[in-house]
């Protein structure tokens, strides 16, 4: 219920009638206050019944979206990767990939809409996240080097939300450097990150 209604909407039923309409566009208007930094949590109104099948779900909805396109599952650093095989990526990509964020985003939210236990899922197409994650990690590694070098903090990016989890998750395993984002980002929830040396916790004054 909670996918067909989502799926079923004016929106998406405007794809076939407006096909030169953008797929970003479109997934914009059908969640116009989306947020692709995590989905939105659930509420102890939200059902809580058996998870959904992840793939079926995306598969649905690009099918509604008029996409010819494959969806298969993997697993990539432990989570579910859904992968979309398309004739047309980038579409479905967008630019910086903020397209593809909000196809993750919208699948993550009907996914703990109708199970608060859903485990989060990534979306990729035609292996665009495997790609994206090569060369930020090489930037990351770079800026790394430097601040090892100078001291100095350094400025990278801007990033989507998917690209600094990315981030994050390499740095944290940096037992010199962190990576924390900067400001509120832009409207399309870009935000820069800054590789810096780790504050060291402040040490309570002496008795």
């Amino acid at each position: 219920m909670i996918f067909g209604t989502i799926a079923n909407n004016t929106t998406l039923r405007g794809v076939v009638a407006d096909p030169e309409q953008g797929v970003a566009e479109r997934l914009q208007k059908q969640e116009p206050n989306m947020e692709t930094e995590t989905p939105a949590s659930s509420s102890p109104s939200l059902p809580s019944g058996p998870p959904l099948n992840p793939r079926e779900v995306l598969q649905k909805m690009l099918d509604g979206l008029g996409l010819q396109t494959k969806v298969e599952v993997f697993t990539m650093d432990g989570s579910t990767l859904l992968h979309i095989a398309t004739a047309e990526p980038g579409r479905l990509i967008g630019k910086h990939g903020q397209t593809l964020s909000q196809l993750q985003f919208l699948v993550n939210r009907i996914l703990q809409r109708a199970s608060a236990e859903a485990p989060r899922v990534t979306v990729d197409c035609e292996r665009y996240r495997e790609r994206q994650r090569d060369d930020i990690l090489k930037k990351v590694l770079e800026a790394a080097d430097n601040v090892r070098r100078w001291g100095d903090a350094v400025k990278i990016g801007p990033f989507n939300a998917f690209d600094r989890r990315v981030i994050h998750l390499h740095m944290e395993k940096d037992r010199e450097l962190e990576a924390v984002s900067e400001g509120e980002g832009d409207e399309a929830g870009m935000k820069r990150m800054i590789i810096r040396v780790r504050e060291k916790p402040s040490t309570p004054p002496s008795a």
